[in-house]
């Protein structure tokens, strides 16, 4: 019998492969996403310590349809702000096992445009 891997369980296994390299440190902390079918979900960790400093989310933002581009956009506008009152300006990308393609890429774009490093 063949065994079936799943979607998901590959996008684990290809983020286990990520995290075994990407570490968040207090001055370069990472970045971290997580995409479902109805929601993007972002946060800025330092893993030296095991907290998360800056998040937000689709869910945040009411009545918007999370599930979209626009709305990683707004996603990636909001964390990007916080981040800056936090003074956190450089960050590592850790996609979370994703394709850097869609929801993940407009994230990422969204903090690039709004002064973010990685």
């Amino acid at each position: 019998m063949i065994n079936k891997v799943s979607r998901n369980d590959a996008r684990k296994e290809r983020h286990e492969r990520v995290r075994s390299k990407v570490v968040g440190t207090k001055e370069i902390p990472r970045l971290c996403v997580f995409r479902s079918n109805t929601n993007i979900y972002a946060q800025i960790i330092n893993d030296e310590e095991g907290i998360t400093l800056v998040s937000a989310s689709t869910l945040e933002n009411k009545g918007v349809n999370g599930g979209n581009v626009e709305a990683a956009k707004l996603v990636g506008k909001a964390l990007a702000e916080k981040a800056k009152k936090a003074g956190i300006t450089k960050v590592v990308f850790d996609r979370g096992g994703y394709l850097y393609h869609g929801r993940v890429k407009a994230l990422a774009d969204a903090l690039r445009d709004n002064g973010l490093e990685f």
